[in-house]
């Protein structure tokens, strides 16, 4: 029973974590929206922006060296470019592909450059590849991490909650653990659907009408299993019961009760009857339906 209980505290404290990582994500979506409207009305600057400043540039850079960090954990993939006149820059990049795993020394590429920072590299086939500094997608990744963290935060809270009320009950601590898992499987069709929204350059508006329906199947699964959970146990507990009753030991002199297939029950009582000096005893039943 401890060892139970504090595996559902473990779910408690994540799903906890889950609800501010997707508060904070929440209050960053509104600042990630005017960042990048802001980047996508910002004009063509007329020369080469001796400061940082809030028009776009196009700047010629020659590869130095690409590392894509393919099998370090918490190192980013990035590339060292460098200037006509020699002078070097680094950017860092959220994935290796499509522009830096091809990188080479020597390729000649084209950097964005947005108030002193390259937020885009394209190469010579054209192929482009936002940086981190990159305002483009935030919001997206912000949202989609909004969806998964609340989601999941919620559901598992709730569960976490009725699993710790009322651990006692086998029952109600198996519904609960069914609505803790659906949480998982709510973030995980979050994560799925900014996955193939990442990927295949759709809008933004497209995750919550994907998500949506996605979300409401699986909470009405999460109801009925829990439901489910519910009735089901009753019915074990019933059948236990009937079985520990059936199966106790009767006290000497009782009546034993013998069920047929189709018969009702019959009571066979016997007794000891005296027949005189010298006679044994007898024994005689009598069956009493």
């Amino acid at each position: 029973m401890q060892k139970k209980t504090r595996q559902v505290v473990g779910w408690l404290v994540i799903a906890l974590v889950a609800l501010l990582e997707g508060v904070v994500s929440a209050l960053e979506v509104r600042g990630a929206l005017e960042r990048e409207r802001e980047f996508r009305a910002s004009p063509v600057c007329t020369s080469v922006p001796v400061e940082a400043s809030a028009c776009v540039w196009d700047q010629e850079f020659s590869v130095r060296r690409a590392e894509v960090h393919r099998n370090a954990k918490g190192k980013e993939p990035q590339a060292e470019l460098s200037l006509p006149n020699g002078k070097p820059w680094t950017v860092t990049f959220q994935d290796a592909d499509p522009v830096v795993s091809e990188m080479e020394p020597g390729d000649a590429v084209v950097g964005v450059i947005w108030r002193g920072r390259i937020v885009e590299v394209r190469d010579a086939d054209r192929r482009r590849q936002q940086t981190t500094f990159s305002p483009v997608g935030r919001p997206a990744d912000r949202l989609g991490g909004v969806l998964t963290c609340i989601s999941f935060g919620l559901t598992a809270l709730v569960g976490s909650l009725w699993g710790l009320i009322r651990r006692r009950e086998r029952r109600h601590a198996r519904a609960a653990a069914m609505v803790r898992w659906h949480g998982v499987a709510l973030g995980l069709t979050a994560l799925l659907t900014l996955w193939a929204q990442a990927h295949n350059d759709w809008p933004m508006w497209v995750i919550p009408v994907i998500w949506g329906p996605l979300a409401l199947i699986l909470l009405a699964t999460s109801v009925a299993s829990a439901v489910a959970a519910l009735h089901s146990g009753v019915a074990v507990d019933a059948v236990t019961t009937s079985a520990t009753v059936a199966l106790a030991p009767q006290p000497v002199g009782a009546r034993a009760t013998v069920m047929g297939a189709a018969d009702p029950p019959r009571v066979y009582r016997f007794r000891r009857r005296w027949q005189g000096p010298g006679s044994p005893y007898s024994c005689s039943g009598e069956v009493w339906t």
